[in-house]
């Protein structure tokens, strides 16, 4: 995307208004989350909020909001304002596991989601333009975004080859264990991981991923399936409900 995009939407002006809002996310029909917060800033084109759980760059969520009518782009008589926004930056602070620790920056996009997102929730979206005092365009996010200009806080998250031991689960649509193994990352980030697997599961759908070493176990998503050089196949996942605990690593 242009740096003259981004430069232009710092450009701007925010304003300090803690209002209440509805935070909410879905990954597929069953598997979704919802938070009450309050606002830090807001104008018509975007907004800036805390929440207890990280969300991805690049993803929609929908937002709730008693907005002062002037600052609508429609629904003016309503008393709640339903829009939705692109996740733009996530930035985890350290704090106590009960506070809200993940300041996160989104771009109003419009009162409804693209089909593609109708689709496949899960699908990660970017920013193409802006018409004069119009709400942001996106389209689809290539699945290798060049994100070489943007500060480090702003990328998503570079991959290390750390081999953890894990656990994954391939789940049904009510979070059952279908099938599980015991095997070893190949890759982490605190986004998604690429683990040596045979499990017989499919691009798109879920499976859980434990680890005792690190205390956590993540909903996550089959993004890809490949088989290495050592004829060792991989599964690819992006993690859905929370990050991988790396902090310090990257």
């Amino acid at each position: 995307m242009d740096k003259s995009i981004e430069k232009d939407s710092r450009r701007r002006p925010r304003f300090s208004l803690a209002l209440p809002v509805r935070v909410e996310s879905h990954v597929n029909e069953s598997v979704s989350w919802n938070e009450i917060t309050r606002l830090t800033d807001v104008s018509a084109f975007g907004a800036g909020f805390k929440l207890h759980r990280p969300v991805k760059r690049g993803r929609l969520l929908q937002m709730t909001i008693p907005m002062p009518r002037q600052m609508r782009c429609y629904d003016f008589a309503e008393p709640q304002y339903r829009i939705w926004g692109l996740v733009r930056s996530c930035i985890t602070k350290e704090s106590s596991p009960k506070e809200e620790n993940h300041s996160v920056g989104v771009a109003f996009i419009g009162k409804r989601p693209p089909q593609s997102y109708l689709d496949d929730p899960a699908k990660l979206f970017e920013i193409s333009h802006q018409e004069e005092g119009q709400l942001w365009n996106i389209i689809d996010a290539p699945r290798q975004p060049d994100e070489a200009l943007l500060p480090k806080e702003l990328r998503r998250h570079s991959r290390f080859p750390i081999p953890a031991n894990v656990i994954v689960e391939k789940i049904d649509a009510e979070g059952n264990v279908i099938d599980s193994e015991q095997t070893v990352s190949e890759n982490l980030s605190l986004s998604g991981a690429a683990v040596f697997s045979m499990l017989d599961v499919e691009v798109g759908e879920f499976v859980r991923v434990k680890s005792e070493q690190y205390n956590v176990s993540i909903i996550s998503i089959v993004r890809g399936r490949r088989i290495g050089q050592d004829n060792i196949p991989r599964l690819h996942v992006e993690f859905v409900d929370r990050f991988f605990p790396l902090e310090g690593i990257e």
